[in-house]
């Protein structure tokens, strides 16, 4: 365990050397930089360990130990960075959607984004929402189509609620929503317990890992399955036939590195949540 947030380091881990000058290109750069070079997984909520959310244990493990995690642990860690960094940055709580078409289904309120401010103006990034992670931050503003480099994106206002949505096969797709209330970490403690370790969640049902790559592209890991999207939508799928296949595939599109004892407790055949 280490005890200091080295800031270089965090942006050596993201391969960033741009401006660190708290402006919307230096959000809209980190953003990108996050997507890319640390994953989203669940495998420590798979292998039963638990999930520590202060600022020094999540640095350990995502810039230290070079691994992934959730939103808790992702955007926990980015909002640090950009709180020492200068941002006028705060924790939202969010309601994951993706799967679920029906607004009326109320889901939890188990989703950790971020809204910043610059000049005026509020910003949504979030670097946590797994195969729909952000490449660039969102103007705050009902209705306007935002293009980024992987997708189309756009803020939606009803019934006092904000939706975030991504274009995705001609229509748009609810990912998350949200009303603008502040996560304070009493709040993402419970609802990462609740994520972590409660036998409905969506984590302890199965692998999940995604990453964005460069020119448009992602790379997913849906329980056995992995799968290479292109920029133009056009999908290939990969099914992982066994512990080493999985180790080989983690190493390769992840960038994680585990034992193949440890890989072997994780059942592949499970179903995660929806990805796109």
């Amino acid at each position: 365990m280490g005890n200091t947030f080295d800031i270089d380091a965090y942006l050596a881990r993201l391969g960033y050397q741009g401006s660190t000058a708290p402006s919307l290109a230096t959000l809209d750069a980190l953003t990108s930089a996050h997507s890319q070079s640390i994953p989203f997984e669940n495998l420590d909520v798979l292998l039963r360990r638990p999930i520590h959310l202060e600022p020094q244990r999540l640095y350990d493990k995502l810039v230290t130990a070079r691994r992934g995690g959730y939103c808790f642990e992702l955007n926990g860690l980015f909002l640090e960075l950009l709180a020492q960094l200068g941002f006028a940055a705060r924790p939202l709580a969010a309601r994951v959607r993706l799967g679920t078409t029906d607004r009326s289904i109320m889901v939890q309120r188990t989703h950790l984004t971020l809204a910043v401010t610059l000049d005026g103006q509020d910003w949504i990034t979030d670097v946590g929402v797994g195969a729909t992670s952000l490449t660039r931050a969102l103007r705050l503003e009902d209705g306007l189509i935002q293009a980024t480099s992987h997708d189309e994106r756009r803020l939606v206002r009803e019934d006092g609620r904000w939706y975030h949505q991504v274009q995705h096969a001609g229509q748009w797709v609810d990912v998350f929503e949200f009303t603008g209330e502040d996560m304070p970490m009493v709040d993402r403690e419970v609802a990462n317990w609740y994520t972590s370790t409660h036998p409905a969640s969506h984590f302890l049902q199965g692998l999940t890992a995604a990453r964005v790559l460069p020119k448009g592209r992602r790379v997913t890991l849906s329980g056995k399955v992995l799968k290479f999207r292109a920029a133009d939508g056009h999908a290939r799928e990969q099914e992982l036939d066994g512990p080493q296949a999985l180790q080989a595939a983690l190493r390769e599109h992840f960038g994680i590195d585990l034992p193949i004892d440890m890989l072997r407790k994780i059942p592949l055949p499970l179903t995660p949540i929806a990805l796109l």
